[in-house]
């Protein structure tokens, strides 16, 4: 099957497919005398599997580690479930330090409604509280 196919199959698009190949992520694909790709299912699976530990948001480098064991006929089962956990646990403090960046923006915006809008000099007004962070 040719990459317009491929990606209409696994939803990703061709050139986030290439970027794959480039990456290591994908192997590149077999090719047919006419140089048109040949991909097979094996293919769909594999970009499958990339495509939803990408929206785990689960690194290239995660992702191969989890091919790599597939590759080599070991179940990557574990891996992958440690690997979510970690994921968890960063976005879980990235919740936190973005709630806090909340809570501050909050109190920021309510403090500048406070100062004038019109000071150019940015002297006496919310341009100043943000310079002196």
């Amino acid at each position: 099957m040719k990459i317009q196919e491929l990606s209409k199959a696994t939803g990703v698009s061709t050139k986030t497919i290439r970027f794959y190949e480039e990456s290591g992520v994908l192997p590149s694909p077999i090719r047919k005398p006419n140089g048109y790709r040949d991909n097979d299912q094996t293919d769909i699976n594999r970009l499958r599997l990339v495509a939803g530990a990408r929206r785990l948001d689960l690194s290239l480098d995660d992702i191969r580690e989890i091919l790599a064991l597939r590759d080599k006929h070991e179940a990557p089962c574990r891996t992958l479930l440690n690997q979510i956990q970690q994921k968890t646990e960063e976005v879980a403090e990235r919740i936190i330090v973005l709630q806090r960046l909340e809570a501050e923006l909050r109190d920021l915006h309510a403090l500048g409604l406070t100062f004038p809008t019109d000071d150019v000099d940015g002297k006496n007004c919310v341009c100043h509280l943000v310079s002196e962070m």
